[in-house]
């Protein structure tokens, strides 16, 4: 009898095809040379963080002697045995994807060379750039076995040097050099008919003997370790928890190696000295047939390069909602406005925290900040809002997993103007994006709110596509108020008149719609269940989702990463359509609408259905309930589900199939949103001069 697949798809296995669609990407020869590039380099990008974070918790709970099988029965043991031969797979497309590229761009520009293709002119040159640029920077170190092995950082290109012996029965000899950061990968060489480069792993290779004067080198081989970051912050115990969060990024930097990444060049005896120094097994080293660290060709991407390499730009558009010279509050007093980023502008939500800062009506400012830019504007209102005198309270979430660094520096650097910092909530991630502003008018004290599924971040708003709603509904503000209390004091969470929050009511509420809709097709009407998100985890809610089908409620899902529902199986999960979007803009946005027997209830929210998001994470769930904004958040979605072009079909096995128009109009989701944020910034900007001239002729 044929073995029944598991209720539920196995997490990490439904990770690593997410990032095959990805690598699918990158393959996609109707894509820009430099875009795919970017591409490749993102699935590579990914693979780090996942072994850092998800591999390095599975090998944590192995070493603990965990047995115990996850949601789809698999034991840590054979989720890890399967990542690996899945992983294996991966790399291997990776570096075909990649010697494609390179031959591709050799001839449209960007060549990488090899030291046997050096003119006598070219390895001339490479010969003074090392000398003036590479030897005074790094450093061999001798290593003779692990218990002198140096700690490199987490995901640093390395090469380990084998010197020839002296005589038969000496011992072998290693030595590692690490390269840092002051020296460049991509080492520029001179060439008349492209940008030419040489990795500096290839230059190393011939020249590493510079470091080992007298000595005769067996082999130089480029390996890279990736380190555990899954490392949890004992709060209880951190009197000082900025503190303690400094001291877990440098115990980050150093864990315990969960990945070796080795040239498939390297000899047997170079990987046995690494395997016993680093206390490795098969499984925990992947052999690569090319470059290592594919996630550094994204600086490639950078370079001048002819228009047909890259997309054509798609300048985020203004939108008509907000005249450029009108202030924030009066066209928030007139109603609520939703966004659809990176399509339209996010220069809005900059510009109310800006107006707020310099408004001497406006009392306070309450913000969460979960990941920023750089040189975050956002930042600079707020602190010029402190300085003003204003009373600023920021929610600074130092637990942002890799952004923690620079989320305690603007922490320090808020604190240092006066604006009071919190650091969320005991146990809990603030993962909520919500902005509100308490201004003093003539009637009254009034409330101006920003919600967002994305982060308060100008550069990422650029590529990530999220959703913003504005609004100044006082059931809005006064949840608002309470949600900021309940973080910031002692306050019980109340409950609240329109939004919910996670960790208590958000799967709840959830679960009431879910289960709303079940009731509405059991009792003959219409029902209908879409969602975008970006992971679906959760088995409470798969299971209510489960049930909806069996109800025989059309449920339509756009989850872009993991999905561990399986769609499709009969009785269970037939009426239930999975499909996951790869273009562009990384789709990021998690918009919701219950058909809600004709009463549309439309939501937007930060959180993800996952455990984590839903249980241990402070999260929002906001409605839509402006007519037009409601609407525009439904044609996003049905957008979505008419993609043919971009969209991938998830199967009941947990694989994906890529949809085709077929003799249908290609439609690209992404192409349509930004043609219609163009069209209405077009619209707008007609009518404005048409509505100008006759009053310029008549004057």
């Amino acid at each position: 009898m044929a073995k029944t697949p598991p209720r539920y798809i196995n997490r990490e296995l439904s990770w690593l095809e997410f990032n095959q669609r990805v690598l699918d990407e990158a393959a996609d020869g109707s894509i820009p040379l430099l875009e795919r590039l970017k591409f490749l380099a993102i699935s590579a990008s990914n693979l780090d963080e996942f072994f850092r974070v998800r591999v390095g918790g599975l090998q944590m709970v192995v070493a603990q002697g965990g047995v115990k099988p996850d949601s789809s029965g698999m034991t840590p043991d054979e989720q890890l045995a399967a990542i690996h031969d899945r992983v294996q797979r991966m790399t291997a497309e990776q570096h075909r994807i990649y010697n494609e590229l390179d031959q591709q761009l050799s001839t449209q520009g960007l060549r990488r060379l090899r030291v046997e293709g050096l003119s006598k002119a070219q390895r001339s040159v490479l010969e003074r750039v090392f000398e003036e640029e590479v030897f005074p920077v790094l450093s061999p170190i001798a290593v003779t076995s692990g218990a002198d092995f140096p700690l490199v950082s987490s995901g640093l290109l390395c090469v380990c040097v084998r010197l020839k012996k002296r005589q038969e029965d000496e011992t072998a000899r290693f030595a590692l050099i690490p390269c840092g950061p002051g020296v460049s990968r991509f080492l520029s060489l001179p060439s008349e008919a492209a940008q030419a480069f040489i990795l500096l792993e290839d230059a190393l290779g011939v020249l590493v003997g510079k470091f080992f004067q007298g000595e005769e080198i067996a082999e130089c081989v480029p390996l890279r370790l990736t380190r555990n970051a899954d490392m949890s912050l004992r709060e209880d115990a951190a009197p000082d928890l900025l503190e303690e969060m400094e001291n877990l990024l440098d115990e980050r930097r150093l864990g315990d190696c969960v990945r070796l990444e080795l040239s498939d060049q390297a000899s047997p005896e170079l990987e046995g000295f690494l395997r016993a120094s680093l206390g490795l097994s098969d499984i925990d080293i992947i052999r690569q047939p090319g470059p290592l660290e594919l996630s550094a060709f994204f600086r490639l991407t950078d370079r001048p390069a002819a228009d047909a390499l890259k997309y054509e730009a798609w300048p985020p558009q203004p939108s008509p909602a907000i005249p450029a010279g009108a202030s924030m509050f009066d066209v928030l007093s007139a109603g609520d406005v939703l966004l659809c980023h990176p399509y339209e502008s996010f220069d809005p939500v900059v510009r109310l925290l800006q107006e707020a800062a310099a408004d001497p009506d406006v009392l306070a400012i309450k913000q969460t900040l979960y990941r920023t830019a750089r040189d975050s504007q956002i930042v600079e209102a707020l602190m010029l809002a402190a300085e003003k005198g204003k009373h600023v309270t920021v929610i600074v979430e130092l637990k942002a997993r890799f952004d923690e660094a620079r989320n305690i520096e603007w922490a320090r650097q808020l604190e240092q103007v006066g604006a009071q910092v919190i650091y969320g909530v005991k146990g809990l991630k603030t993962h909520a994006k919500c902005c509100l502003i308490v201004r003093r008018e003539p009637h009254g004290i009034v409330r101006y709110m920003h919600f967002g599924t994305g982060n308060y971040n100008e550069q990422t708003s650029r590529i990530y596509s999220d959703i913003s709603l504005f609004s100044s509904d006082r059931d809005l503000g006064a949840d608002s108020a309470a949600f900021f209390n309940a973080i910031t004091g002692y306050s019980q969470p109340q409950r609240y008149r329109k939004i919910e929050a996670a960790p208590i009511g958000l799967r709840d509420k959830l679960l009431e719609m879910i289960r709303a809709e079940t009731e509405f097709k059991q009792q003959g009407r219409p029902a209908r269940i879409d969602a975008k998100v970006n992971a679906l985890v959760d088995p409470v809610l798969i299971d209510a989702l489960y049930e909806a089908s069996q109800a025989g409620v059309e449920v339509r899902l756009n989850v872009r990463g993991i999905c561990c529902l399986r769609p499709g199986v009969k009785r269970l999960s037939e009426n239930i359509e999975v499909v996951s979007i790869i273009d562009r803009f990384l789709e990021h946005a998690r918009i919701l609408h219950f058909h809600h027997g004709g009463d549309h209830r439309v939501f937007i929210s930060s959180a993800d259905w996952m455990p984590r998001n839903l249980d241990k994470r402070i999260e929002l769930l906001v409605p839509v309930i402006d007519p037009a904004c409601r609407d525009k958040v439904i044609n996003i979605l049905e957008s979505y589900f008419s993609d043919n072009v971009k969209s991938r079909k998830l199967l009941s096995d947990g694989t994906h199939r890529r949809l085709v128009p077929g003799k249908r109009t290609p439609f690209r989701s992404q192409q349509k949103l930004y043609d219609e944020a163009k069209r209405a910034n077009q619209s707008a900007e007609q009518q404005s001069r048409t509505t100008f001239e006759p009053h310029r002729r008549g004057a």
